[in-house]
């Protein structure tokens, strides 16, 4: 049995994480912990103790909600009680993308196996601090990109090696969503903020699996809005040794957008929610072949429940873990490449 604890009661954690753990009988929920005034505002950061008592009441009864959910687990005071408990074997971790790799690394230094949600951390450099930390401890780091593992990406896979829509010319991957409110993490640049950390990974990701493990960025772009200090949207091209190419396109403040276009010799294969797709939602491809329509019912999924499968797999046996580590750090590769471009 692995005995879980998350840090911090996120909406996430909440709305996606907790049903899904239910699933896998490997696990067992111990606790969520809230903040404490230090891990929330920081060194030397001054507070009214009316703003901080009304803050643990509002935490508390989030992480209650996790208790009565779950019938089970205790509130831990503190991240810190969290990542050194000895009832807790892992932690999950779907904080802001700049506060990752510091409590990554606590949990990993005092033995915990850590479920991380996307991004590992902003810094390639702090990502393969995380994975060697990891490897000398013999414990899974397991970055949840949970989309990769819906059936529909396999089925739709399976139409473009069957022929369907003839050879490849051409992937085009959007994902973006209407702004969201101003004080919400991904508007924040000290919290990790930005288009690119947050839409944009899952497009290079979906890319990255597409074209194969030749695929580099051969194009970026960011931009911004003056009301902000990260960037709002942005573009990439990227291709791999055989010519192959993917466009991408992402943002945070657009229209709504999960697509997959795969535009073919003798068609085309488009489908929605492509990268979001939740448990229970039935998703659906389109194939046009000049003017004619043809609408392909793909599979439901449970795709959170089988990334924290992955999870478990990873913690047991070393293989997987050391597939995973590639994994890890194959993505934070292509953000810095990304990176590496705009600046």
């Amino acid at each position: 049995m692995i005995r879980i604890g998350i840090i911090c009661p996120s909406e996430i954690a909440f709305r996606r994480f907790l049903p899904a753990l239910k699933k896998d009988k490997r696990f067992e929920f111990v606790g969520v912990g809230i903040a404490n005034a230090k891990e929330w505002y920081g060194d030397g950061v001054a507070f009214s103790g009316e703003k901080e008592k009304k803050r643990i009441e509002e935490e508390k009864e989030k992480a209650n909600s996790f208790i009565a959910t779950m019938e089970k687990g205790i509130v831990f005071e503190s991240y810190q009680d969290v990542v050194t408990s000895s009832n807790i074997d892992a932690v999950y971790l779907p904080l802001p993308p700049a506060l990752h790799y510091r409590w990554a690394k606590t949990a990993l230094e005092n033995g915990k196996h850590i479920f991380i949600e996307k991004p590992s951390t902003i810094s390639l450099n702090d990502t393969l601090d995380l994975i060697q930390l990891a490897k000398q401890k013999n414990l899974a780091v397991h970055e949840n990109y949970m989309f990769v593992y819906h059936k529909q990406i396999e089925e739709i896979n399976d139409i473009i090696r069957e022929g369907q829509i003839g050879d490849v010319r051409l992937y085009r991957i959007t994902f973006g969503f209407p702004r969201r409110a101003k004080e919400d993490f991904r508007y924040n640049k000290a919290l990790g903020g930005g288009a690119l950390i947050d839409a944009g990974g899952y497009t290079l990701k979906y890319a990255s699996i597409l074209l194969g493990d030749s695929a580099k960025i051969a194009a970026a772009n960011l931009n911004y809005l003056p009301e902000f200090d990260v960037d709002i949207y942005g573009t990439a091209t990227m291709r791999n040794d055989k010519g192959v190419t993917a466009q991408l396109a992402f943002g945070m403040d657009c229209d709504y957008k999960c697509d997959i276009e795969v535009w073919g010799s003798r068609g085309t294969l488009l489908s929605q929610r492509i990268l979001t797709a939740p448990d229970g939602y039935v998703p659906k491809c389109i194939i046009k072949r000049n003017q004619e329509y043809e609408e392909i019912t793909l599979s439901s999924d449970d795709a959170f429940a089988k990334s924290i499968n992955v999870f478990g797999d990873c913690i047991y046996d070393e293989r997987k873990r050391n597939e995973e580590y590639a994994i890890v750090k194959r993505q934070s590769e292509l953000l810095d490449q990304f990176n590496k471009f705009v600046k």
